[in-house]
């Protein structure tokens, strides 16, 4: 079995087309300034020994170089050994609000990075469970369906931020819909959604939404991030305050309330995030004490990595490269 071991190395693939624009670019400029030189027969017979097929030669050596660095630093792999796991889990749903009024500092360094703290530790405790993620502000997407693969998860995690959605807001009920139709609908049990949330923006969906999911089957635990006194909302590029219409600065809210009635309705608990060890070892022993089901999974215990044969090919192609002349063969 192959994977890439950073999958998203690989985007730098889509500088290739900008590189063979570049040089159908540099084509056309040597043909324009062919015909400025003057007359272009004489020129042509001047540059009579230029190889056009070995500047052609020199660009696809350049560009296969590139491909070969961009997937050597993606690091493809193979599993050497592949083990069958059956455990006892269940299957855990992750809701985090990435709104603007997540970056408020009520908590150090901020709200989000906090929340972000405490679904690491959490994917450390729940290692026999299938997580999945969502993130939502305005909108809510699913970042990652659910698997085994709780590395996959804090990669999914760290990347999370305001930009990722480009609506804001606070649309709890929609995050919760995503993350109902990522389970199982044949199961009626082993279903838990921790919703990470400030619950600024009040959601008519969320508490009607969460009932839904309670009656499928899922346990909603909440966790507020914030202080009910609330903190201004800073901008990450400028620092300054968010301010009104009318100039006011501000202050974003821990909304409680809602919170409290979510996990009520989904039969679940709720928690402020004060202590992120501690809400995470209650979220922990929270969901150990649901029923669980037998999840199997294909355990890769060993991989072998080919970057260096990549690496390798690239420079090779370079060095190559740099000995090939533009000038035509001749025997004398």
């Amino acid at each position: 079995m192959l994977r890439f071991e950073h999958i998203e190395y690989l985007l730098g693939l889509i500088l290739l087309p900008g590189m063979i624009y570049l040089y159908y670019a540099v084509l056309r400029w040597k043909k324009t300034t062919i015909k400025k030189i003057g007359d272009e027969e004489l020129v042509t017979q001047l540059i009579r020994n230029y190889s056009s097929g070995k500047f052609a030669l020199k660009f696809g050596l350049v560009a296969l170089a590139f491909c070969a660095t961009v997937i050597g630093a993606a690091n493809l792999q193979s599993a050497s050994q592949v083990e069958k796991i059956n455990r006892q889990g269940i299957d855990l749903m992750i809701a985090l609000d990435v709104s603007r009024s997540m970056l408020a500092e009520d908590m150090k360094p901020n709200r989000l990075e906090r929340a972000k703290a405490l679904v690491n530790k959490l994917l450390d405790k729940m290692e026999n469970d299938r997580i999945g993620f969502v993130i939502f502000a305005g909108r809510a997407y699913l970042q990652m369906p659910l698997t085994t693969d709780h590395g996959a998860a804090k990669m999914y995690v760290g990347n999370a931020n305001p930009d990722a959605v480009p609506t804001q807001g606070t649309v709890i009920g929609d995050a919760l819909r995503i993350c109902d139709m990522a389970f199982n609908k044949k199961d009626k049990k082993y279903k838990a959604v921790v919703l990470i949330t400030d619950g600024e923006d009040h959601d008519p969906n969320g508490l009607k939404t969460a009932e839904q999911l309670a009656n499928n089957g899922v346990m909603i635990n909440t966790v507020g991030v914030g202080s009910t006194s609330g903190a201004p909302i800073i901008n990450p590029i400028t620092g300054d305050r968010k301010r009104d219409d009318q100039g006011n600065v501000i202050i974003s809210k821990l909304n409680e309330a809602e919170l409290i009635q979510i996990a009520q309705k989904g039969n679940g608990t709720y928690q402020q995030l004060n202590d992120t060890e501690n809400v995470a070892d209650r979220l922990a022993i929270q969901m150990a004490g649901m029923e669980q089901k037998a999840i199997s999974d294909n355990s890769l215990a060993n991989y072998r990595s080919f970057f260096q044969w990549f690496l390798l090919a690239a420079l090779a192609l370079l060095v190559g490269e740099l000995f090939i002349p533009e000038k035509k063969f001749r025997l004398r």
